[in-house]
């Protein structure tokens, strides 16, 4: 059962209504044992008991991502990202690698459009290590100028391996197209002059205002008892206090359409078709992931039984979507031959048309319900997962949701609502097409 706490540094628990943890019993579709505890710090601190498992996954998320940069300094939190592992005050870069996976742990990290996130996966009876490592790790980096020079150039080549990688790079090209100048357009690596021209003031600036207790979440999940969790937050980042929120994003406007065809030699040609949808929070993200999932969502779906097996145009189809706090992206890649990529566009915009008119037959409803049920029940049974889904609530501000509870909003989804939201975002008018490959013929 959730709940809710607000505590500051040795106080105890302040007991609004409900706020006291229980451990209810596991409901029929998983466990749902989570609890959360705000600090006067500003850290929000969340857990979910999983007691069948003896690990525990942990992670430190910041309100700080690609999104909230300056253009001049595209890719500094995901720089910053890079350098807090080159060593802090008590450990060398070969000391925090060395850390969790000496207890036969691990340690990772990554930059989104809206946050920087830092996680460890530990056994149970290293919890107290796994997070004083992360405290350390994003509290205390020492941010040499050495260390900078030498960091830039990985960063550089992983922005070269993007730009070397068609199937990549066609995703970078559609956003930028897609975004028009808004911040949901920029690549999260940063560009090469971006890249090459910051300075380590900047990055010790960024820290600096945005690596503090206003912007932080600390979460776990596993075997982990909810008031030890927050007493070790407590302890170890609770000292770093103070500091402004991130500022708020930009909502960007409607998305374009039309075809960009950019060639490039590779073996084939690269096809993103996608468009602006609502962000995270709109009612209608649950029939667009029904949408998607029954469009492009496997080997049952739309497009790969009429553009792979019926017309055999590809080998690779499929669609995606993310949702941001201000809009989303819906979209479909295909990978193709370039003779055959104004056959594979066709196919797959007449399956898009189809769609937009008639929506999803009550029976492929019911039958894409059972498909994305059994999918996300089956990617929660990791702690990883579960992880991420609990600090998903926080950087989305929005209360708990149990898995019965997010069952039923996906079985709430009737035909009227697919075939109104397939009607406005599936419309192939509304598509930007961005086609990557050779030789391509414009006329």
């Amino acid at each position: 059962m959730p709940s809710s706490t607000k505590r500051g540094h040795g106080h105890t628990p302040v007991p609004p209504l409900a706020s006291t943890h229980i451990e209810a019993p596991a409901p029929a579709y998983g466990t749902d044992m989570m609890a959360e505890t705000h600090l006067d710090c500003g850290i929000h601190v969340l857990s979910e008991y999983i007691p069948s498992v003896r690990s525990a996954s942990v992670g430190v998320w910041f309100r700080q991502g690609g999104a909230h940069e300056p253009l001049i300094d595209t890719g500094v939190s995901h720089l910053l990202e890079h350098m807090v592992f080159k060593g802090t005050e008590r450990r060398s870069a070969a000391e925090i690698a060395m850390a969790l996976e000496g207890l036969g742990g691990s340690l990772d990290a990554y930059t989104s459009r809206e946050h920087t996130s830092y996680q460890a996966r530990v056994l149970d009876e290293h919890l107290g290590e796994a997070l004083d490592v992360l405290a350390d790790l994003v509290f205390n980096p020492v941010l040499r100028a050495e260390d900078l020079e030498l960091e830039r150039q990985v960063v550089l080549e992983e922005v070269a391996q993007v730009e070397d990688t068609p199937d990549d790079m066609v995703f970078e090209i559609h956003s930028d197209l897609l975004w028009q100048g808004h911040p949901y357009g920029r690549s999260i690596l940063g560009t090469k002059d971006s890249v090459a021209n910051m300075s380590i003031d900047t990055l010790r600036d960024l820290h600096s205002r945005t690596y503090h207790g206003q912007n932080l979440i600390v979460a776990a999940a596993g075997n982990v008892q909810h008031e030890p969790f927050v007493e070790l937050v407590e302890s170890l980042f609770g000292p770093r206090t103070g500091g402004q929120a991130s500022e708020g994003i930009a909502r960007p406007g409607r998305t374009p359409s039309g075809d960009h065809r950019i060639e490039r030699a590779a073996a084939q040609t690269h096809v993103v078709l996608g468009t602006g949808v609502p962000g995270h929070a709109h009612k209608d993200r649950y029939p667009l992931a029904l949408l998607s999932s029954a469009l492009g969502g496997g080997m049952s779906s739309r497009l790969f039984q009429r553009v792979r097996e019926e017309l055999g145009l590809c080998y690779s189809v499929y669609t995606y979507q993310s949702f941001y706090s201000e809009s989303g992206l819906s979209g479909v890649y295909v990978g193709t031959r370039p003779a055959t990529a104004d056959a594979a566009v066709d196919a797959i915009t007449t399956e898009m048309a189809r769609m937009a008119a008639s929506g999803l037959t009550p029976d492929e409803l019911e039958q894409t319900k059972r498909q994305v049920k059994g999918q996300v029940m089956l990617s929660l049974e990791s702690t990883g997962a579960r992880l991420y889904r609990l600090a998903s609530f926080a950087l989305h501000r929005e209360p708990f949701l149990g898995l019965d509870g997010l069952l039923r909003r996906i079985d709430s989804v009737t035909v009227e609502d697919v075939c109104r939201v397939a009607a406005e975002f599936y419309d192939p008018d509304r598509q930007l097409v961005v086609r990557l490959g050779p030789e391509v013929d414009v006329h």
